[in-house]
């Protein structure tokens, strides 16, 4: 699974981008990324001072879709 990001500068609230965070371990289940989207999005935080994460999603692998 992925958490698909859209985030933003904080220098420039209109200056925003998607990103993603792939899940390491294997879940399948949209509950398992969810449980654990929280942590992961916090470290992905602590090393992306500089942007805001304004909206997030669990997407399955395979299925990306092309925008969040």
């Amino acid at each position: 699974m992925f958490i698909l990001l859209s985030i933003c500068l904080l220098a420039q609230p209109s200056t925003c981008k998607e990103d993603r965070i792939d899940l390491s371990f294997e879940a399948r289940s949209p509950f398992v990324c969810l449980r654990n989207a929280q942590s992961a999005l916090a470290t992905w935080q602590e090393s992306h001072p500089e942007w805001h994460v304004a909206r997030w999603r669990c997407v399955a692998r395979g299925s990306q879709p092309k925008d969040l």
